[in-house]
């Protein structure tokens, strides 16, 4: 059977010339999805899940266009994942906008709250955004709150495809500050998949964080 087609990213002008914009500094992206991120990651005995808009699709089967494809690790595993991918994927360390490799020179990050990004070689595409997570001795913590602090079991939860993903309600309130079009879509997909509780949650995050954004008219 044919899987249904995917329903197209909505930018705004404003949000289309950004995203020019940005290729055009960093170059090509051409991401790996989850399933195919997975066999790379076979045999890595660290925690890692599938956040964004693959987190959202995997929770709720709302299947739209995906630019990219984030998955995050704890900060502590960076010089584990480096090795892991020596010798078949080049490793590189965001910090704001800001890139440098990771390797022998530089095994591990100093800004635990940044991104890497991975490549085979210079000329390649980019295959996937690691946005890391900082942690509390080896425990997940949340960047926007930062009393929230717990097991990657607990903030996690693994589908049918055997891959991670992150919660959908949290997935939501990195969205929620971000206040982009391509989000809404996703809030709505997922609101109706929530339980009392998580939504509840997710309420309580909203106002701390963004108490003026209109997701809360609807929770």
């Amino acid at each position: 059977m044919t899987a249904p087609s995917r329903v197209p990213l909505i930018r705004t002008a404003d949000e289309q010339a950004e995203e020019d914009a940005f290729l055009a500094l960093y170059g090509a992206w051409e991401p790996m999805d989850p399933p195919t991120f997975a066999r790379e990651m076979e045999g890595f005995d660290r925690p890692w899940w599938v956040v964004g808009g693959w987190a959202i699709e995997a929770a709720t089967g709302y299947r739209r266009e995906h630019e990219d494809t984030d998955v995050s690790i704890l900060a502590c595993d960076v010089p584990a994942f480096v090795e892991f991918m020596t010798g078949r994927w080049h490793v590189w360390n965001n910090v704001g906008g800001v890139l440098h490799p990771l390797g022998d020179r530089w095994p591990t990050v100093d800004e635990p709250a940044s991104q890497l990004w991975l490549r085979a070689h210079a000329a390649a595409p980019w295959v996937v955004d690691i946005p890391l997570t900082p942690d509390v001795d080896g425990r997940w913590t949340n960047k926007l709150l930062p009393d929230h602090v717990d097991e990657v079991e607990n903030v996690t939860w693994v589908g049918d495809d055997g891959v991670r993903y992150l919660r959908p309600e949290i997935v939501l309130i990195y969205k929620a500050r971000l206040r982009r079009t391509k989000d809404e879509p996703d809030f709505e997909a997922t609101l109706p998949t929530l339980t009392a509780e998580r939504r509840a949650w997710l309420r309580t995050s909203l106002e701390a964080l963004v108490p003026d954004h209109h997701w809360l008219e609807r929770l």
